[in-house]
């Protein structure tokens, strides 16, 4: 007796050992845009879940910023419960806020796949990134000159957000969707030029390939895997120093810090300016490395104005930070 096509056991496999790496009482809800990625990581949730005996249900987010969103919407939570998934939830939302639509959007979504986990908890949603997200996510970080954390990506698991299908390719797993017989949705803002994301996708990543040669996307996300590595360590060992640098008054001792390597230095710094109240998404390295120089090369300066009304300054050998 034949086994499924090549393509649909990849992304079978990928589920089953996400499943399996889950406390056996958490429900698994996907999420699903009713593109082919999400489309086929649905299909497999359906097939695999019972297989293990897992509740398994999904859902899908109206953004509201096409015209037929809500109808779509509920056309993807019908196929979503021919297959077998419930619950199936359609989640509205607003997309308002800083950081352009792209941005925007992301936060309304997450916002709203929190919700439903939270609502069914012990949950995890799973997500369905692909090899070429990751190393789409990448190049958006290089190209804004981010920090090792940045660059290591996406995480394939987390508390509650699951990406069983990082390691495999857009092409498998679309190539998937369609062997299992199901009909996916085209977002046309996936290929608006306007977004920085479909300009990686369809322009960047492709003149890399051609430029450079075949494995670039496969070599991006491996860089971003090694990143995370450095990056979870650091971060551990940021935490440590922040520990040391905040145990004895307020704000950061600058005698602590002054000792440290400016890798672990400027992580505890800019944990400190987001726990003071400044946005993750307007905190640019620039304003760590202003903050650095308070500790760095103090020359009297009065304070650092930060994102979100924050301020920064040095008094009596500690970094303070106040509103």
């Amino acid at each position: 007796m034949s086994g499924p096509p090549p393509a649909v056991a990849a992304v079978r496999s990928a589920v089953r050992r996400g499943l399996r790496a889950l406390p056996e009482d958490t429900t698994v809800l996907v999420a699903c845009s009713g593109g082919a990625d999400s489309l086929a990581l649905a299909g497999a949730l359906a097939f695999e879940a019972p297989r293990v005996g897992r509740t398994a249900g999904a859902v899908t987010v109206d953004h509201g910023l096409q015209e037929g969103s809500a109808e779509r919407a509920e056309s993807v939570a019908g196929t979503l419960r021919g297959l077998g998934l419930a619950p199936v939830m359609v989640e509205t939302v607003r997309v308002t806020g800083a950081g352009g639509p792209e941005a925007a959007a992301r936060r309304a979504r997450y916002r709203a796949l929190n919700t439903a986990a939270r609502a069914h908890a012990p949950a995890a949603v799973l997500l369905g990134h692909t090899l070429d997200d990751q190393a789409e996510t990448v190049l958006l970080g290089l190209a804004r000159g981010s920090g090792a954390r940045s660059l290591s990506g996406m995480a394939a698991r987390g508390d509650v957000h699951h990406r069983p299908l990082l390691e495999l390719d857009r092409a498998t797993v679309r190539r998937a969707c369609l062997l299992m017989g199901l009909d996916p949705w085209e977002d046309p803002h996936n290929h608006d030029p306007r977004f920085a994301r479909s300009r990686v996708r369809h322009e960047a990543l492709p003149a890399l390939e051609k430029a450079l040669g075949p494995g670039i996307t496969a070599a991006l996300a491996r860089t971003a895997g090694m990143l995370r590595d450095d990056a979870d360590a650091l971060d551990a060992l940021a935490v440590e120093l922040r520990e040391r640098a905040r145990s004895d008054g307020e704000g950061l001792d600058v005698a602590s810090l002054e000792r440290a390597e400016a890798a672990l230095r400027t992580r505890v710094l800019r944990a400190a300016a987001l726990d003071a109240g400044c946005p993750a998404t307007d905190l640019a390295a620039r304003h760590v490395r202003e903050l650095d120089r308070l500790v760095t090369e103090w020359r009297g300066q009065s304070h650092i104005d930060l994102p979100g009304g924050v301020r920064g300054r040095r008094a009596a050998g500690r970094i303070l930070f106040e509103r």
